[in-house]
């Protein structure tokens, strides 16, 4: 039986509410280093691969665990987290004010609506994450991936059958989004039970220990 394990990234400066900076440029805050330290000494030590999101706090996440077990990760084109905004638009914002036009954003739920010329739309985060799904038979038994939140909620959403291609099911999924227990360093175990079969499961005892190294417990 075949194993996927799916990391999310450590604390990013966004997620503390640091200024807009470009989506794959932002980095780990001092908190998501300690994590990302911490986390490298809790994952299995013989992993078959290790592969990243293009975008720099994931890889920034991967960075102690590939220099603790000598390997060098691999970069995923499709598993960068989902680009929603133009950098143009969001410039120069804290996270605080960067939050009502997010939260516009989702109500509003129009997959097909693109927030600056550089933004990616709903419907082609899902379609990319729907691109990815394929290369999970490709991938051997024991493979570690470090990419994001909303990409892992996706690609379990999209397991699970359902779909993510217009309003009722883009509201649908951000809910289902929202509702997954996915804190920084979250890890979400994927299991093939039978071919193309996916089980997804939290590893909880991993977020767990991950949290009492983090306030100095044993």
């Amino acid at each position: 039986m075949k194993k996927i394990t799916f990391i999310r990234h450590g604390q990013s400066v966004a997620n503390a509410g640091g200024v807009t900076m470009p989506h794959h440029a932002i980095p780990l805050s001092e908190l998501g280093e300690l994590q990302a330290e911490a986390l490298s000494k809790l994952l299995p030590e013989q992993p078959s691969r290790i592969i990243t999101s293009s975008f720099i706090r994931a890889q920034q996440t991967a960075a102690p665990f590939t220099k603790r077990v000598g390997r060098a990760a691999e970069v995923h084109p499709l598993a960068y987290e989902f680009d929603n905004f133009d950098l143009n638009l969001i410039a120069g914002m804290n996270g605080a004010q960067r939050e009502p036009i997010r939260e516009a954003f989702w109500k509003e739920a129009d997959p097909n609506k693109r927030m600056g010329p550089e933004a990616e739309t709903f419907a082609e985060f899902e379609q990319r994450v729907q691109a990815f799904i394929p290369h999970l038979q490709e991938l051997p038994d024991q493979t570690l991936i470090f990419g994001h939140g909303m990409w892992i909620g996706m690609l379990i959403w999209k397991l699970l059958g359902f779909s993510a291609s217009d309003s009722l099911s883009m509201s649908s999924f951000r809910r289902f989004q929202t509702g997954l227990p996915m804190p920084n360093c979250a890890v979400y175990h994927l299991t093939e039970a039978a071919p193309g079969n996916w089980h997804a499961r939290v590893d909880e005892f991993l977020i767990r220990k991950l949290r009492e190294v983090q306030m100095g417990q044993p």
